[in-house]
């Protein structure tokens, strides 16, 4: 009889990845309070990703973004994130699934994770 096991390592995975989802809920529905700010690393090639062509070819593995102050249309659910960012000076839309993301940071307070 195989005996059942708890997988800790995908558990806790998925409970760092929620304090990611509840900050950036957070954040879509009042803004960034004081002086935060995030950054978002992701895999580029990852499905469901979606940026534009010229950044998937400059970043083809995994791209840092910043959510600060120019950000728009921020978006969460409970598998994405979308967020328009502006790169040289035009405005693009971002996709990015949770599962896809390899890092979180808020310097303002010394916080991070690595996925």
């Amino acid at each position: 009889m195989a005996k059942d096991h708890f997988n800790y390592p995908a558990l806790m995975d998925a409970a760092l990845r929620g304090i990611v989802r509840t900050v950036l809920e957070q954040t879509a529905e009042r803004g960034t309070p004081g002086s935060h700010h995030f950054y978002l690393s992701f895999r580029t090639g990852f499905p469901g990703v979606e940026i534009p062509d010229y950044l998937r070819e400059k970043y083809p593995d995994e791209i840092t973004i910043v959510i600060q102050h120019q950000f728009w249309g921020l978006e969460v659910d409970a598998e994405k994130v979308s967020v328009t960012l502006s790169f040289r000076d035009i405005h693009e839309r971002l996709v990015v699934p949770f599962a896809a993301m390899t890092g979180f940071a808020d310097p303002s307070v010394s916080f991070g994770l690595q996925f």
